[in-house]
């Protein structure tokens, strides 16, 4: 009989685990406490415990939960979670499994922000296509904040310092309390008409319901038809509002804002310096490369001129006559030395030559050349030609060749 009665520890804890799933209760439940023992996983899980003065929960949130945790879960926080409370089987332990934590005070401020958030977004409001760009140099910077405080004094100083020669026109706001909306509303559409070159919106640190003003719907749709580009500085770098989102351009304090919004000059000054440098340089060189083409135009123009043309003509006119006196000179000589050769060999054939040997030349009375004897027949006369003049003389007889009669050749010269 007691053993009909007995009972694994699983099958409790499974029937325990099906009494909290159909608790319907339970499924979605808000449960308020100080936050303790809060330990952050290497897995991303969160594990904590819920604790008021009469007892204590353990909790657990998954990483896949932790994208909607807009804080750092710290020891002694008081918060809201919302979830289910469900058993452990493996240790037979129930625990609050966590969707979503907030800030107990602030809780429906959160849910408000989340709400006009997702709101606002689906509108459009904080797409990018709508961001203008944030002027590099300005000239009036406008600001929209406290007249009082750090951050108006931040932003003095870091323009001041960067720049300054720009104006910043100050619109001494409300940003926290009654009316702080309609103030910061009010401000941003002044400096808008006015016509600054970019407007920084924003203030101090501070809890969720001293920056909530710029949560406000109205600041929102402010800044988005604001025509003026607007630099957003509320609060820290971890505080973040509806008007970090809708902005321009969101900055994580009121000094980084003017960094943001003000260029430094003395930058400016020293690219200024290192681009007349360059001109300098370049100017240089381009002249130096002009001086360069213009001394190669020169000496070509000096070259295809007419009057250097004329001049290399003459020059090479100069060098042909040269040439031809030298190819002429060249020819009379060897003419001269071909013509002394000639002479000598004629003169080897001349018949005065062959006179002053001893020869004689003989022609008849009408200077006719006697080559034969029978051209002088006996009783005419022929004139005899020697070395120093001629004489006249008679022939008395003749013999040719083949007749052996010396005197009569004898009698004949």
């Amino acid at each position: 009989m007691i053993q009909n009665r007995t009972y694994s520890v699983g099958q409790i804890n499974t029937y325990i685990k099906n009494m909290f799933t159909q608790d319907f209760v339970l499924k979605r439940i808000y449960v308020k406490g100080e936050v303790s023992n809060c330990k952050y996983h290497t897995s991303g899980h969160i594990y904590f415990s819920l604790k008021d003065d009469t007892g204590s929960i353990a909790c657990v949130m998954f990483a896949g939960m932790r994208k909607g945790l807009p804080f750092r879960m710290q020891n002694g926080q008081q918060v809201v979670v919302l979830g289910s409370v469900n058993v452990f089987e493996r240790d037979g332990k129930y625990q609050l499994y966590a969707n979503e934590i907030i800030l107990d005070g602030a809780g429906l401020l959160y849910e408000k922000f989340e709400a006009l958030k997702q709101e606002l977004e689906e509108m459009g409001m904080f797409a990018s296509e709508y961001k203008q760009p944030i002027p590099k140099y300005i000239k009036r910077l406008g600001v929209v904040t406290a007249p009082t405080g750090a951050a108006v004094r931040d932003i003095i100083n870091v323009a001041g310092r960067r720049n300054p020669y720009v104006q910043i026109i100050l619109y001494p706001a409300l940003v926290q309390g009654e009316g702080a909306a309609d103030s910061i509303v009010r401000g941003i559409r002044m400096l808008d008409e006015y016509g600054v070159d970019t407007m920084i919106v924003g203030r101090g640190g501070g809890s969720i319901e001293d920056l909530w003003a710029f949560n406000e719907e109205k600041v929102a749709r402010a800044l988005f038809e604001c025509e003026t580009p607007v630099i957003s500085a509320v609060g820290h770098e971890t505080d973040v509002t509806i008007a970090d989102f809708v902005a321009d351009l969101r900055a994580p304090t009121p000094s980084a804002a003017a960094e943001l919004a003000v260029e430094d000059v003395r930058l400016v000054q020293e690219r200024l310096l290192q681009y007349r440098m360059q001109l300098g340089r370049r100017m240089a060189d381009q002249v130096q490369q002009q001086r360069a083409r213009l001394a190669n135009s020169r000496t070509r123009l000096f070259y295809l001129s007419p009057q250097n043309q004329i001049r290399e003509k003459r020059q090479m006119l100069a060098e042909k006559e040269d040439r031809l006196q030298e190819l002429m000179a060249g020819q009379i000589r060897q003419k001269r030395h071909s013509l002394a050769l000639y002479i000598e060999k004629l003169g080897g054939l001349s018949p005065l030559e062959r006179l002053n040997q001893g020869y004689a030349y003989v022609a008849d009375s009408e200077k006719r050349k006697i080559t034969s004897v029978s051209q002088m027949p006996s009783g005419s006369l022929v004139r005899i030609f020697v070395q120093d003049g001629s004489v006249t003389a008679r022939v008395e007889q003749s013999a040719d060749r083949n007749q052996d009669d010396s005197e009569g050749i004898g009698t004949l010269w």
